[in-house]
């Protein structure tokens, strides 16, 4: 439980895929309109970051190294066909709505970097608690990036109106601008936490 503590703790705050290595840029500008593509997003890419890991880490020491790459990308490929299957069957609306970005999880740099950089490395319940933490942390930072865009462009929250019936809502926020905007304001406030942390720490 401690491991998986850990793990949670280093893919939700300290190496935040997102507000710490800003990794995955096209889902997380893409489809943060509203919180739930973001969470759909989050918790799909989750699902095929704990079965690639766990099978890259079973098959981590039959991979030859010259065609690694070749092979995990095989691996995350199989994965995210079934999540699309699995969405396009039971889930046809976010199926929709994701569109174009459930197949592009095939590149998704996280999913690659955390089998080359975890997965490849170690065994399989440590991988799949990474892959529990780095899902979860990704699910998160989308989270909050679409909580902030959909209450600020339509004045919702899952649907639900939040702001009052006079709010005039910024469809910017909506947008690919709104994103980056909503993005770069969040990730100064981040480092200049870190920025007066580190002061108080140094006085």
């Amino acid at each position: 439980m401690s491991n998986l503590g850990e793990r949670l703790k280093v893919g939700i705050i300290l190496e935040n895929p997102v507000f710490v290595q800003v990794l995955a840029m096209c889902p997380v500008l893409g489809v943060t309109s509203s919180v739930n593509n973001a969470i759909g997003m989050g918790l799909a890419t989750t699902a095929v970051l704990i079965g690639s890991n766990a099978v890259i880490s079973l098959l981590r020491k039959v991979i030859p190294d010259k065609i690694r790459i070749p092979a995990y990308i095989v691996v995350i490929a199989s994965f995210v066909t079934l999540i699309k299957f699995l969405l396009q069957g039971y889930l046809p609306e976010l199926y929709k709505s994701l569109g174009l970005f459930i197949p592009l999880i095939v590149v998704n740099c996280i999913i690659l970097g955390r089998a080359e950089a975890y997965a490849s490395k170690n065994n399989v319940i440590n991988s799949i608690f990474d892959a529990i933490g780095m899902g979860l942390g990704f699910t998160f930072a989308l989270s909050v990036l679409a909580s902030f865009r959909e209450l600020l462009g339509a004045g919702t929250i899952l649907g639900f109106q939040i702001m009052p019936s006079f709010y005039e809502p910024a469809i910017i926020m909506t947008m690919a601008p709104g994103g980056f905007i909503t993005l770069g304001l969040i990730l100064a406030g981040i480092n200049q936490y870190k920025i007066s942390k580190s002061k108080k720490a140094n006085k």
